[in-house]
């Protein structure tokens, strides 16, 4: 919802981006932020916390293409002669001086002339209350910005969240596989109209926590599987966990280096876009700890081993 900070916050400065930024670049420098100032990854952290907030406002206005191009208007204006009233409700004196304004007042008795942001209200209005155009209709209520956060099982799995607007509580809906920094308009939920128009619409900001095992990659869902030298030397079946179901077994073949990535068919993110997979990143664990027979084992396993050194393509392209 656009405010009289709007002309104080530079919103593209904050998220580090330029103001041609495409939506892609802006969502890649959103997310980097994000990860950084979470409040999960600083408990305790005021300062954190507060930039995390900056941050999310940031993107909040300027992901959206109707407030960013508002946002962007008012900005400019805000360079000239424009600038907001006392009382934010508007931008005053920008044609004071062809009607003689005083005292937030013109010669001719008239009340100031607002800009009302957020009502799909542009400067046609303005004009058209000078005479210059058609009078239009009742004005749109306002927008309102909210933010929620989920836990990721919830995020992927979906849920109902309770907020608080201007008619009411009001339910809403959030869509399996929602994702961090996604953003669900709830229409007609906003600020009424001040006359008797539509009212303005809730914009939702989804906020996922992150998880200690698993994470996301589209639809699909990553882990880090750690194996045994002899599990990935020999093979081996070894259990994996699943986002909130029982394990599965998956096979390790003999010779799987770190790195390798199994796949388990259909344990992603379920979505209407889809059914992803469980992406399982193979991690081979060398013991910190040997005891004399296993180091015995070992030396004889040095002794007859392949003669393959696994640092020769390196060396080589190292060389060019």
């Amino acid at each position: 919802m656009a405010s009289q900070d709007w002309l104080e916050k530079d919103f593209y400065q904050i998220l580090g981006v330029a103001k041609d930024v495409s939506e892609a670049d802006l969502k890649k420098a959103y997310r980097k932020l994000a990860r950084k100032y979470h409040p999960d990854s600083n408990p305790g952290d005021a300062a954190a916390e507060a930039r995390f907030k900056e941050i999310s406002e940031a993107y909040s206005v300027l992901s959206d293409s109707e407030q960013r191009a508002e946002y962007d208007q008012i900005r400019a204006m805000g360079t000239g002669s424009a600038r907001f009233t006392s009382g934010g409700q508007g931008f005053e004196d920008i044609f004071g001086g062809m009607f003689g304004q005083q005292g937030g007042h013109s010669a001719t008795g008239g009340r100031n002339f607002s800009y009302q942001q957020g009502g799909g209200q542009g400067f046609d209005d303005i004009f058209s209350m000078f005479g210059g155009g058609a009078p239009r209709g009742p004005q749109r209520g306002r927008d309102i910005t909210a933010s929620t956060t989920l836990d990721f099982e919830t995020a992927v799995r979906g849920n109902t969240v309770t907020l608080q607007a201007p008619s009411g509580q009001v339910k809403v809906k959030i869509p399996a596989g929602v994702s961090d920094g996604q953003k669900i308009k709830v229409r007609g939920k906003g600020e009424p109209s001040p006359d008797g128009g539509t009212a303005g619409d809730i914009i939702l900001t989804v906020h996922v926590r992150s998880h200690p095992v698993f994470e996301r990659d589209g639809q699909n869902l990553r882990l880090s599987l750690p194996v045994t030298f002899t599990e990935a030397a020999l093979g081996a079946t070894v259990e994996v966990p699943t986002l909130g179901g029982p394990t599965v077994k998956l096979k390790v073949q003999p010779g799987t280096p770190s790195g390798r990535v199994l796949r388990v068919k259909g344990r992603g993110v379920q979505s209407a876009k889809g059914t992803g997979d469980l992406l399982a990143e193979v991690q081979v664990v060398v013991p910190a700890h040997l005891s004399d027979a296993a180091k015995e084992a070992l030396e004889a396993f040095r002794a007859v081993e392949p003669d393959e050194n696994p640092r020769a393509d390196l060396l080589a392209r190292a060389k060019g």
